[in-house]
């Protein structure tokens, strides 16, 4: 088929490519992008006026609320003053009788029920309380020394005495109003009226209204919450802690901060707060998981130290501002679906156009390419051909060297048996020729019951090196016999079969063991012993007082033994090949190499474990660790 060669002048299939390419990467992310990044404004456009029209109406309510707290307190300001009125006051001061006290009692009792306060009592220049509204009352002020409260302090130096405490008798919080009694120019006492509060909290409460008051020193005093109530709003140095904790005007509370995880000040007396949800701040809507966010007005309040704060929750105007930037980002998605949609419709019509034009020249391209590979493929299969000969002389050759590892390994294990069982042998033969030497002198002196000890102990020795080669024989077959054994008997006769040399070396043996019952058999236990006491008296042959501890204890069902020397100790460079197979520091007549290798399969094969510290004070302690026996239920009788 021909084809007319002004076809192939439209724009080469690869540089069509990279275009549909680069806008199907960068396409998806850049309207994802879009959609955030307009979603983000339409949710801070709309939470920006939600919380101007919210800070609005909440300044009308701060507005109102803040003058009814006003009116609250203003209301009990006149009260102290009236005690100057009152003869039978200035009687008490000048003459504290009991006929006084109780008249003035009665009339402070009358004025407190008529003036729906909490208490209202007199005081004099010492600040002791001289009368009292409460004084049929248990926990009444009468006679107290209120000396220290701040309201006194001030009143009796002729200043107005306003203060928010708790109080030190029954620990009731309150607002005193305290006033100096005059009496020609002079202050002959200090009048306090106690108020309570709480009724503003309670109209908050039902108001569902989240607001609170602080005092002149950041600490809320009324709350809608009672959770916040007695936390400081600003931060509290230790110099001021301590001083507000002298002077009780909190009790004994701790004063904690009520510290917001963000804060960010919109205008003056206007902030936004947000607390976390699982604070000890609890919020008035329940359910909500997420941290709570508030809009904070603040305004003081006329006549006191105080500020009011209202607390708007901005939860539901953040859920609105949320569907709104979701409502803003959907629609711009909703848009930029359809205008990708009528690209790609006019683009796959311009695709298909094109695709026609490119056929013709693929089917040519195509008929030369399978010409090449045919070529290629042909030699490829003969070089493969030839690889495929090689690989199996090279199996052929590697077959061969395995088979003549395995004959070299069934070797080594022979002479590896063979050395083991000399090296094993020797110590037991080495106490036989010792014995049987000792033996002819005593039958020479005719000391019969000592040569026949000695015949019984190389009977042992027999029956030992019977068990030594047994052991052997089950150990070149990895057996897991893992046996009983006693540690006591273990002890004494590996000291048996060395008790020559322990002789000899003028030993100084410390025993610090349990008798215990280990899982191990006994032959190899003793074998073990042998080789590391042996070692031991090895290592203190130019030691002029040898000591050998044998130390144990019970460490997670298992029971270690400490077999510890003050000898020459093991320098750092044989450290590194101490268990490794015919490594040995002794002289060739005096070691194959093979006795801590062959201790620490021994150990293993039954769970345990052998190894070795190195003591700061010198010498060196080999450490076996062996599963103990697990003592076996009674039999039912």
């Amino acid at each position: 088929m021909k084809c007319d060669p002004t076809l192939y002048r439209a724009t080469p299939p690869s540089l069509a490519v990279k275009p549909r390419l680069i806008r199907h990467l960068f396409l998806p992310p850049l309207v994802i992008a879009l959609m955030i990044g307009l979603g983000y404004i339409g949710f801070w456009t709309s939470e920006h006026f939600g919380i101007r029209s919210l800070g609005e109406n909440g300044q009308r309510q701060l507005e109102l609320h803040a003058r009814a707290v006003e009116s609250e307190i203003s209301k009990y300001t006149y009260l102290p003053s009236l005690l100057e009125l009152e003869s039978s006051v200035a009687q008490l001061l000048d003459d504290p009788t009991p006929d006084h006290r109780q008249t003035v009692n009665d009339y402070l009792e009358g004025l407190n029920r008529r003036s729906r306060s909490r208490a209202i009592y007199v005081m004099d220049t010492t600040g002791r309380v001289m009368a009292t509204s409460n004084w049929r009352d248990v926990d009444s002020y009468l006679g107290e020394d209120l000396s220290f409260r701040a309201y006194f302090q001030n009143a009796v130096r002729g200043q107005p005495g306003r203060f928010y405490g708790i109080g030190s008798t029954n620990g009731e919080p309150g607002y005193y109003l305290a006033h100096g009694l005059e009496e020609h120019g002079k202050i002959i006492g200090v009048a306090v009226v106690k108020v309570r509060l709480e009724a503003l909290e309670e109209r908050w409460q039902r108001a569902r209204l989240e607001a609170f008051v602080s005092d002149e020193n950041g600490i809320i005093i009324l709350s809608s919450d009672p959770a916040r109530r007695l936390k400081s709003v600003i931060p509290l140095s230790d110099e001021t802690k301590e001083k507000l904790a002298r002077s009780l005007q909190y009790y004994w509370f701790p004063l904690n901060e009520l510290q917001p995880l963000a804060r960010e000040t919109l205008s003056e007396g206007v902030e936004k707060l947000t607390f976390p949800a699982n604070s000890e701040v609890p919020s008035q809507q329940d359910g909500d998981e997420e941290n709570i966010s508030y809009l904070a007005q603040t305004r003081p309040l006329s006549d006191t130290p105080w500020n009011f704060t209202l607390l708007t929750p901005l939860q539901d105007l953040r859920r609105e501002a949320i569907n709104q930037g979701i409502l803003v980002a959907v629609a711009f998605a909703l848009v930029a679906f359809l205008l990708i949609a009528w690209n790609e419709r006019r683009k796959v019509i311009a695709t298909r156009l094109a695709a026609r034009e490119a056929l013709q020249e693929a089917n040519n391209q195509l008929e030369r390419r399978i010409t090449e590979r045919t070529a290629d493929l042909r030699a490829s299969n003969e070089r493969l051909k030839s690889q495929i000969r090689e690989r199996r002389q090279a199996e052929e050759t590697l077959r061969r060297a395995q088979d003549e590892l395995v004959q070299a390994g069934k070797l080594a294990a022979i002479g590896q048996m063979s050395t083991s069982i000399a090296h094993e042998l020797n110590q037991p033969l080495a106490a036989m020729r010792t014995l049987s030497g000792n033996t002819i002198r005593f039958l020479e002196r005719g000391q019969l019951d000592v040569a026949s000890t000695n015949l019984k102990t190389i009977n042992d020795l027999i029956d030992r090196m019977g068990r030594i080669t047994a052991s052997l024989r089950s150990f070149a077959r990895r057996g897991d016999d893992k046996g009983r054994a006693s540690l006591g008997k273990a002890v004494d006769a590996a000291l048996q079969v060395l008790g020559a040399r322990v002789e000899s070396a003028s030993l100084q043996l410390h025993r610090q063991f349990d008798d215990v019952q280990v899982q191990i058999d006994q032959t190899r236990l003793e074998q073990i012993l042998v080789n590391l006491i042996g070692n031991a008296l090895d290592a203190m042959q130019a030691q002029p007082l040898p000591e050998l501890w044998l130390e144990g204890e019970e460490f997670n069902g298992k029971y270690r033994l400490r077999v510890r020397d003050n000898g020459h100790g093991i320098d750092a460079e044989a450290r590194k090949h101490l268990f490794e197979p015919f490594f040995t520091t002794k002289p060739g007549e005096q070691g194959l190499g093979l006795g801590l290798t062959l201790s620490a399969s021994l150990a293993a094969a039954t769970g345990g474990h052998l190894g070795v510290e190195h003591p700061a004070s010198g010498g060196t302690t080999f450490v076996l660790s062996l599963p103990l026996v697990s003592p076996t239920p009674a039999e039912p009788i």
